[in-house]
């Protein structure tokens, strides 16, 4: 599998820890911490079909890396109560739905040139 992210592809990130490992004595296997789907759906990061479109007429290409340092940044503005919120990251930005995990929309820098974001409660800068 290659290492960037294209248009249409989903991002899921790591495996939460405990989920895949086998039971105890005296657990069931059938028994996980967290169901497998709401693994699976607490740990993606999805990308709305206006996020798609824009960043293939903009020419943005999300390696693996920067999905992931994306999600992390997600992880702590929900855990600040953030909704929407603007991402910050090299010379892109997003803004992005907390609760759903998805990328509303995506910006190169000339983009964002003389830009006004409204509708966000919180900013992330990711260095």
């Amino acid at each position: 599998m290659s290492d960037r992210i294209t248009v249409g592809q989903m991002y899921t990130g790591p495996v939460t820890p405990g989920v895949l490992r086998k039971p105890r004595m005296g657990e069931t296997e059938n028994a996980p911490a967290k169901p497998f789907a709401e693994v699976l759906e607490s740990n993606l990061l999805k990308l709305s079909n206006h996020a798609a479109k824009r960043l293939e007429q903009r020419g943005i290409e999300l390696k693996s890396e920067q999905m992931k340092q994306i999600g992390t940044a997600l992880d702590k503005a929900a855990a600040k109560g953030a909704k929407e919120s603007l991402i910050l990251m090299q010379d892109m930005a997003f803004i992005v739905n907390v609760k759903n995990r998805t990328v509303v929309t995506a910006m190169d820098s000339e983009s964002m040139r003389d830009n006004v974001f409204t509708q966000i409660d919180s900013a992330v800068i990711i260095s």
